[in-house]
C-alpha cells in the first residue's frame, strides 16, 4: 500500500484551555510532516480574527504550510480581499475559498449587499490576485442545497474552472462513496485533484449529528457497530479500526492525499496515519 500524503485540518480556539488544546494538536500532528494544514472560518465569519491570528502564527512559529479559510459571509467585496491581502502579508500562499455557512439562526445563505454572490464569483477574484494556490470544497453525498448529484458536480467543475487548484472533499463514511464521485467528477470532464476528507469518529452521537445536517449519509451498519461498541467501552478502537479501513481501501483504489478534519484532537488522526505507514522520519544522529 503506497504511503498517502496528508493534509489536517484545525479550528481556531475560543479560549485558553482550547488554545491549549491545539497547540498541543500541532505539536503531535507536526512530525507526520503534511503537506499543508487549514485553519477554518466560523459559521457567520464569527471567527475571523481569531483564524487570521492562528493563521499567522503557524506560518511564523510552526513551519507548516497553512492554508486560510476564506467565505463570502457578512463581508463586502473590497472587506473580504483585505482579508486576503491581511494573509498574503502573513506569508500565507493557500486558501481554502468556500460560501461559508450564514450564521446562527438564520435561514439561508445572504449575500452581502456588497459582497460576493457566492463562491464561485470569491475564487475567481482571489485567483485574480495570483498570490494564492485556492482550494474548494466538495460533497460525495449531495449538498443539502443542490437540485442533484448533476448539479453538485457542475458547480464543483466551475469553482475549479475559476482558478482553484484542488477540491477537498466533506466527510463520508464508506470508500465507496468517495469513490462513485471521483469517477462522476472524471466523467464530467474534472481533472483537478479531488482530495477526499476524512474525519475519525472521536464522539459517535455528535458526528451522527453533524452528518444529517450536512447531508453525509450514515450506514445502518455504521450506527449500529458505534452502539455495540459503546456498551463495550470501545468507540475508540472501532473508530480507528474503521477509518483506517477505508483510508487503505481508498489508497489501493489509487488515491495519494487525504486531508483529516482534526477537531484540534490528534491521538485518533495520528494512530490512523501511522497505521497506514505515515510516521514521523527518524532523527539522525550527529556523530561527534
Amino acid at each position: 500500500m503506497p504511503r498517502p500524503q496528508i493534509s489536517f485540518e484545525f479550528f481556531p480556539p475560543r479560549n485558553v484551555e482550547a488554545t491549549f488544546r491545539l497547540w498541543d494538536t500541532v505539536q503531535v500532528l507536526a512530525p507526520l510532516e503534511p503537506r499543508f494544514v487549514s485553519v477554518t472560518y466560523g459559521a457567520g465569519g464569527t471567527t475571523r480574527d481569531l483564524t487570521r491570528e492562528v493563521v499567522a502564527t503557524l506560518v511564523k512559529h510552526s513551519g507548516l504550510r497553512t492554508a486560510a479559510h476564506l467565505t463570502c459571509v457578512n463581508a463586502s467585496q473590497a472587506e473580504t480581499l483585505e482579508i486576503a491581502e491581511g494573509f498574503a502579508a502573513a506569508g500565507v500562499t493557500d486558501i481554502v475559498a468556500l460560501r461559508g455557512d450564514p450564521p446562527a439562526g438564520a435561514a439561508g445563505f445572504v449575500p452581502h449587499p456588497e459582497g460576493f454572490a457566492d463562491s464561485v464569483e470569491l475564487i475567481g477574484a482571489l485567483a485574480g490576485m495570483g498570490r494564492f494556490d485556492i482550494r474548494v470544497g466538495a460533497y460525495p453525498d449531495v449538498h443539502p442545497e443542490a437540485q442533484g448529484a448533476a448539479a453538485d458536480i457542475d458547480w464543483l467543475k466551475r469553482k475549479l474552472d475559476a482558478g482553484a487548484c484542488e477540491a477537498l472533499t466533506q466527510f463520508f463514511f464508506e470508500a465507496e462513496t468517495f469513490l462513485r464521485f471521483r469517477d462522476a467528477c472524471a466523467a464530467a470532464g474534472i481533472d483537478k485533484p479531488i482530495v477526499p476528507g476524512i474525519l475519525p469518529i472521536e464522539n459517535w452521537a455528535g458526528t451522527r449529528r453533524f452528518a444529517e445536517r450536512c447531508g453525509t449519509k450514515v450506514p445502518r451498519w455504521l450506527a449500529d457497530a458505534f452502539e455495540t461498541a459503546a456498551r463495550d467501552g470501545r468507540e475508540d478502537l472501532l473508530a480507528t479500526a474503521i477509518c483506517t479501513e477505508m483510508c487503505s481501501e481508498l489508497l489501493e483504489e489509487g488515491v495519494e492525499s487525504l486531508h483529516f478534519y482534526t477537531l484540534n484532537r490528534p491521538e485518533l488522526t495520528r494512530d490512523i496515519c501511522h497505521a497506514l505507514g505515515v510516521v514521523p522520519a527518524p532523527r539522525l544522529e550527529k556523530v561527534a
